[in-house]
């Protein structure tokens, strides 16, 4: 009787299942998911990061041992790229934290990089203001000392 009871819900969890397999089967973040390893053509990073500005979403890989990735807003100025989590402590933020080694991926290209978080509230202040330029918002938390923001520069 169980068995019957259960087989019967089963044309209803089809579709959450399908989804699930459907994310866990992808290397690279998925919508809201992380994921794991970025896959793409490798190239050196840029000498200028400004480009990315056309650009709303990149995708970071943290962690290499066990790599972990995630879509982000990001954003450009001259040879630094940043990337922020409000005063948000996730799981990426932890991981850079432990090994500062990192890619990014930019329209399907891959290019290492190297994350420090920024102390300077200077520094945080014109990241700040170019990230307003680019989305028509401010970033969450803007005290240097309670947000987790990280310059990503060439490895």
């Amino acid at each position: 009787m169980k068995i019957r009871a259960a087989l019967s819900r089963l044309p209803s969890l089809l579709p959450g299942v399908c989804l699930l397999l459907l994310v866990s089967a992808c290397g690279g973040p998925t919508l809201v998911f992380p994921g794991g390893a970025l896959d793409g053509e490798t190239a050196a990073a840029p000498a200028d990061w400004s480009f990315t500005n056309d650009v709303s979403t990149i995708q970071l890989e943290t962690n290499p041992s066990d790599p972990y990735s995630v879509n982000i807003w990001a954003t450009g100025i001259a040879d630094k790229l940043y990337v922020h989590a409000g005063a948000n402590r996730a799981t990426w933020v932890e991981y850079l934290e432990s090994d500062s080694s990192a890619r990014v991926r930019v329209e399907g290209t891959l290019y290492a990089v190297s994350a420090a978080r920024v102390e300077s509230q200077d520094e945080f202040d014109a990241f700040a203001n170019a990230y307003e330029a680019k989305y028509s918002t401010r970033p969450r938390n803007e005290n240097v000392t309670l947000a987790y923001l990280f310059r990503l520069t060439a490895r």
